[in-house]
């Protein structure tokens, strides 16, 4: 999955010349929580999250002492330094991104011009639908050998059972042993039929486990 495909093209901006004030209009009525800042070409050249907001407008208790405060630019208070993605970059490297920089929200440029925005909330609708949990199924998860073929023999069980694959996840064991953990989310709601024959060819499912019978 490639970022253009879950991007928000739909991009709400203000220029540095704007005030603070406008902006906190911004993001009480539209709801939002970052505001891409463009020059007159929509070249990115800065960032407002609501937190500055909140930094930079006045308190409430002092609000008459400090309301020429929010007639102050965008540009006192915008970020200049921002992490961006391209629209060809990888979903999963973008994640990365986002838990590497602690970050939660990632404007989108291509040739420095703004063309979309992925917010963490992106990232979760998208990882919803990688997984599949969003559809009616199962979920199997399977201890296999860290070697090659281990994923095409156990697609051929599933074959036999004419059980659909909805998504394929694999992730190593903490142990750091020489297995992974296989997460197969499959398109049945009565998935022990598979997980008996999976057991017979030898593999330890790890869930769901069968009431009176151990992993191994």
């Amino acid at each position: 999955m490639i970022v253009e495909t879950i991007m928000n093209e739909d991009i709400i901006t203000l220029t540095p010349t704007d005030t603070i004030h406008s902006a906190v209009l911004i993001i009480r009525e539209k709801r939002i929580r970052h505001i891409p800042i463009v020059d007159d070409s929509f070249q990115l050249v800065g960032l407002v999250s609501d937190r500055d907001i909140r930094d930079a407008a006045p308190s409430i208790f002092r609000t008459e002492e400090y309301k020429n405060d929010l007639q102050k630019p965008l540009s006192s208070i915008m970020k200049t330094e921002i992490i961006t993605g391209h629209p060809l970059d990888f979903v999963e490297e973008i994640e990365a991104v986002f838990c590497d920089n602690n970050i939660s929200c990632l404007p989108i440029v291509k040739g420095r011009k703004l063309v979309g925005i992925i917010t963490g909330t992106d990232l979760l609708h998208s990882y919803v639908e990688l997984t599949g949990v969003n559809q009616p199924g199962s979920q199997i998860e399977i201890r296999i050998p860290d070697k090659a073929g281990s994923l095409h023999d156990i697609a051929h069980i599933f074959k036999r059972r004419n059980t659909n694959i909805l998504s394929t996840l694999v992730y190593p064991e903490k142990s750091g042993t020489d297995y992974k953990i296989l997460v197969i989310r499959v398109q049945t709601m009565n998935p022990f039929m598979v997980v008996e024959d999976l057991k017979k060819e030898g593999y330890t499912v790890l869930w769901p486990s069968l009431p009176g019978i151990s992993h191994e």
